[in-house]
């Protein structure tokens, strides 16, 4: 393999950077000495910088394999304003530009083409190929290629297919931001990737803090948070288009520059509206899962998911929109029991591809019940948020981050062992024929019509836990679940029996089992035997001093500028807008925020003060530099 340029030079005179970030030098360094390579990096970190810079070390053409029109389109717009010719291929192409695309690769025209994997079948797509020299095959969202993964596509089972029809075999890079060990896995076989090169940068994203709130309006809090965040562009994810739609009015009436995203709506619309959006005309998005996928839009502060997601790799990747400048961002999920109803619904009637056999159906749709409780657990933990999450992507972390909610809350843990032994009991004898609400009614010695039919008040345990609330005696039973003394069947009932996990030896002497409350954790006789965290706030108690959060390592953002420094900003922006708006892109593309606030705390005056600026290219100095130097004399 010839490399023509080295590939420092290339980072900082097409994107500006000075240096590669961690793992970024280590994958263009493999791939330059023609080794496939496993990039697995968290949302932000620079995934395209690891196959564009070696793209542009090399002699022939990268062809980059993306499922995600959008970003293919945000892509080629970037590559093209740091002097990089590049082109994409896909459906959004009327038949004359796909042909127009196509002659313009075979003379040579693009260095980086970018094309949907459903094109790699196509004659005229392949006979183009056999024309070309292709250096290297890069693989986004890599995720897509196992029937293990959140995103499965079959599509992509192509790829390795199409590699072996090549003249030559080229350097193959795949790149995810969300795998398990399994994945990944499946990843390296799938795309039969050779002497691969695997890096983990890891998943986590020290800027964003995690938060679950289960708040008795939803509406309400939605208003609130949205006023205490005005200024703020942020995303809020729902669950069906009639949420959306629910949402987005709700915010309209009370006069936030909002829009509203989903399948159910026209093509135009929706491209008007997610253009105002990226365009910061109406900085906040509410929409189903179908938004977002390839959208680089840099100063998201905030995703609120008013629903649950249905797995945890699903609530990762849309949660890590949030801030991608590297500045301090939410990401919010609010929880309340009907997500999962709602959640079970979809796995049970959504997986019909006509691709996969009736048994690898079925065993998928097992993996997506066992998913979705795992997210239903993470709405429950009193652990660490971020470490629950990192744990489950297979990282090994302090169970306190100093950033989430849950370690900045006050808990006391309580031994709830009395209580636990009384459900278990009640639910043994009904021989898993019930769901939460039977079970707590019977716990608590209700007079329910429905309680009467099932006979439940001759359970010996009837009645036996009428002290305790009702929300708590649920905290309990989500506790036994999350330990696995408890499952939950995966249908809409969601019918409670025994799990593996036994409580015989912990219920021996149920006599010295303290009484549940705060503050029993001193026994007579025994030590504490099932533990649970609660909010003193909500259970009584002391209050205790939260540990001091963590300090992340986050950019600096613009609520830390001075107030002459924002005035700044603000003309930069709005200097950027009209750029973007002339030239039929998004704003971010032609400077980050990032960008534009390293501006205002260096106030560059010269040329070469300025490519010092993170982000600041020699090709975009060139078009733009000398009008934003304007603004800082």
């Amino acid at each position: 393999m010839k490399i023509v340029v080295e590939p420092l030079s290339v980072l900082k005179k097409y994107f500006g950077y000075d240096e590669f970030r961690e793992g970024q030098s280590e994958l263009v360094s493999s791939i330059l000495n023609g080794r496939d390579v496993l990039g697995i990096m968290p949302t932000g970190a620079g995934k395209s910088i690891c196959y564009q810079v070696p793209a542009l070390c090399m002699e022939g053409i990268t062809l980059v394999i993306s499922p995600l029109i959008s970003l293919m389109k945000d892509q080629v717009y970037s590559l093209n304003q740091a002097g990089i010719s590049a082109a994409f291929i896909n459906s959004s192409l009327t038949p004359g530009q796909v042909h127009k695309a196509l002659g313009f690769a075979k003379e040579g025209r693009y260095k980086i083409i970018y094309v949907a994997p459903e094109r790699l079948e196509t004659v005229e797509f392949l006979e183009m190929v056999d024309h070309l020299e292709i250096a290297m095959v890069a693989v986004d969202e890599a995720h897509c290629v196992s029937q293990w993964g959140q995103d499965f596509r079959p599509s992509y089972l192509k790829i390795s297919e199409f590699i072996k029809k090549l003249p030559r075999r080229p350097v193959v890079s795949a790149f995810t931001a969300t795998a398990t060990r399994q994945v990944i896995e499946d990843i390296s076989c799938m795309l039969q990737l050779q002497d691969v090169m695997e890096m983990i940068t890891g998943f986590d994203r020290p800027n964003l803090s995690y938060e679950v709130h289960k708040p008795t309006d939803k509406n309400q809090w939605i208003l609130d948070y949205a006023e205490n965040h005005f200024h703020d562009s942020g995303i809020i994810y729902c669950a069906t288009r009639a949420a959306v739609e629910e949402v987005c009015a709700l915010l309209i009436r009370h006069q936030f520059a909002v829009t509203r995203y989903h399948a159910g709506l026209p093509d135009a619309e929706r491209k008007e509206n997610q253009e105002d959006f990226i365009y910061d005309v109406k900085p906040i998005m509410v929409a189903t899962n179908a938004f977002g996928m390839g959208i680089d839009k840099s100063n998201v502060r905030y995703v609120i998911h008013y629903n649950m997601p249905k797995n945890i790799e699903s609530y990762y990747q849309e949660a890590g929109r949030a801030g991608r400048d590297g500045a301090v961002s939410s990401c919010i999920l609010l929880y309340e029991a009907k997500d999962v109803v709602v959640n079970q619904f979809f796995i049970n009637n959504g997986n019909n591809n006509e691709d996969l056999d009736r048994e690898t159906l079925h065993l998928i749709q097992e993996r997506d019940h066992e998913r979705l409780k795992r997210m239903t657990f993470y709405c429950f933990t009193k652990d660490c948020l971020r470490e629950y999450i990192l744990r489950y992507f297979g990282e090994k972390t302090p169970n306190y981050c100093g950033n989430c909610l849950n370690c900045n809350s006050h808990f006391e843990e309580i031994d709830v062992t009395k209580a636990a032994a009384s459900i278990i009991a009640c639910i043994k004898q009904c021989n898993g024929r019930y769901g939460i609400n039977v079970i707590v009614g019977t716990l608590r010695g209700m007079k329910q019509a429905k309680l009467q039919t099932y006979r439940m008040y001759e359970n010996s345990e009837y009645g036996k836990l009428a002290d305790i609330g009702d929300i708590r005696l649920k905290q309990i039973i989500q506790k036994l679940l999350l330990d696995g003394y408890l499952v939950q069947s995966n249908d809409k009932y969601g019918l409670l029996r025994i799990g593996k996990m036994s409580l015989e030896n912990k219920t021996k002497d149920d006599a010295t089992a303290a009484p549940l409350g705060v503050g029993d954790n001193a026994h007579r006789g025994s030590e504490p035997r099932i533990l649970m965290k609660v909010s003193t706030e909500d259970w009584g108690g002391t209050k205790k001093t939260s540990k001091k959060a963590k300090t992340t390592k986050a950019a600096k953002g613009s609520r830390d500028l001075t107030v002459k420094e924002l005035d700044l900003f603000d003309q930069m922006k709005a200097l950027r807008l009209k750029l973007a708006k002339a030239e039929g892109m998004p704003p971010y593309i032609i400077f980050s925020d990032k960008t534009l606030i390293e501006m205002c705390t260096k106030t560059p005056k010269t040329r070469e003060e300025m490519l010092r600026v993170s982000g600041v290219g020699e090709h975009k100095y060139e078009k733009y530099g000398k009008q934003f130097l304007e603004l800082m004399e």
